[in-house]
């Protein structure tokens, strides 16, 4: 689709994304979600014709990962550095963090001429997105009682709960493949559980899928062994989701079965919810041998169902046998990365060129969260870029 035309859809859409913070996709409107897509696209529009979408003259997005991460983490700077701002991390071992300092200090002091906060928070089941909205809320103070000059908007990189970057930048991969988000209606998505030689995986990759997915009336099934389930307040919104827009959402604890005539497999090694529970109060308590205790339990656990692979026979299963298959990387490939994981070489490597260009949609999602945060009016700001067509030099 040309850009003018996008732009020109843009206008059309209701949305309340201006000065808010972006923590979950549930919380936003269906306009808000396809506000987002269209931005994204319209970034990457720009930049791949060679036209500067640079609108800030200086400030600061910072970074704040209390998890690791390759992806986001250079998808986050990406696109602050896209719009005009430098990137700064907080690394909380070398702040008055160690020393004892609080939230709504750090908040603070971080913020005076800060446009962006990213957070990377997926480590404590229910603390992450709690911590992103005890930021805000001292954001919040900071902006009221004239401490900062402008209210920083937050963008969620990952929590306990969700995470959007990677949902959205799905969605928008889905989206391009199939032509609209219309064509997605009655598509079968699966997203499956897949062994891992680790247990500690979080769960809102899988939960930001089935959240999302179900919105745009999806067929989404959600695979796992018994006792892997996700957190149940989220699939509960999956069901009300699904039913709400004509979808499906439904649960097997059959990985052959989920794959029989499916779309589109995500297949995706994550900790069970209770596992995660327990390995949260462990982490809290600084209980070490506690925490490997739990450890082997997970992954004998985890040793009992080696079968939950995408392999070659698997991909057969699917419709004409050729699903698109995605992840959000990395993934453990069988043979490669590991021993035996959650995807058979064969199939990585078919798809692999694939699955970089879906994660090569991220920076241009967190771009756009950005701009609607802090822009009213994106299609205007959107149409003067073009219009001016600034070359971009590189």
């Amino acid at each position: 689709m040309k850009t003018i035309d996008i732009i020109e859809r843009i206008k059309t859409l209701k949305t309340g994304l201006y000065g808010k913070d972006f923590l979950l996709t549930w919380e936003k409107s269906e306009d808000d979600l396809k506000m987002i897509l269209d931005v994204a696209q319209t970034l990457k529009q720009l930049r791949e014709s060679g036209i500067s979408p640079k609108l800030f003259d200086s400030g600061l997005a910072i970074s704040n990962f209390r998890d690791k991460s390759t992806r986001t983490r250079f998808s986050f700077a990406s696109a602050a550095n896209l719009l005009g701002l430098e990137v700064a991390d907080l690394d909380e071992e070398k702040s008055q963090i160690a020393h004892g300092e609080t939230v709504r200090e750090t908040a603070n002091m971080i913020s005076f001429l800060t446009d962006f906060i990213g957070i990377r928070d997926d480590i404590f089941l229910g603390e992450g997105n709690k911590y992103m909205r005890e930021v805000g809320e001292a954001l919040d103070e900071g902006h009221a009682k004239g401490v900062l000059p402008h209210r920083p908007g937050i963008v969620n990189l990952q929590c306990d709960k969700d995470h959007p970057t990677q949902s959205l930048a799905d969605l928008l991969h889905l989206r391009n493949t199939y032509g609209s988000v219309e064509a997605l209606q009655g598509k079968k998505i699966v997203m499956s559980w897949a062994y891992s030689p680790s247990y500690g995986k979080p769960l809102s990759v899988p939960q930001g899928i089935i959240a999302l997915m179900t919105r745009f009336g999806m067929d989404v099934t959600l695979a796992y062994p018994e006792g892997y389930d996700l957190i149940p307040e989220i699939t509960d919104i999956a069901d009300r989701n699904a039913k709400k827009s004509g979808g499906n959402f439904t649960i097997t604890n059959d990985m052959k079965e989920a794959f029989v005539d499916a779309d589109i497999v995500y297949p995706k090694s994550w900790a069970p919810f209770h596992i995660m529970e327990q390995r949260t109060q462990l982490l809290k308590a600084g209980d070490k041998a506690g925490l490997q205790e739990l450890e082997n339990k997970a992954l004998a656990e985890n040793a009992k169902h080696k079968d939950w692979e995408c392999d070659v026979e698997k991909m057969k299963l699917t419709k004409e046998g050729d699903a698109l298959y995605m992840h959000c990387l990395p993934a453990d490939i069988s043979g490669v990365s590991c021993k035996e994981g959650e995807v058979e070489a064969a199939v990585f490597e078919k798809y692999r060129i694939r699955t970089y260009l879906e994660a090569g949609y991220k920076p241009y999602v967190i771009a756009a969260m950005m701009l609607t945060n802090r822009f009213e009016k994106p299609d205007r700001i959107l149409a003067e870029l073009f219009t001016k067509g600034k070359k971009r030099v590189g």
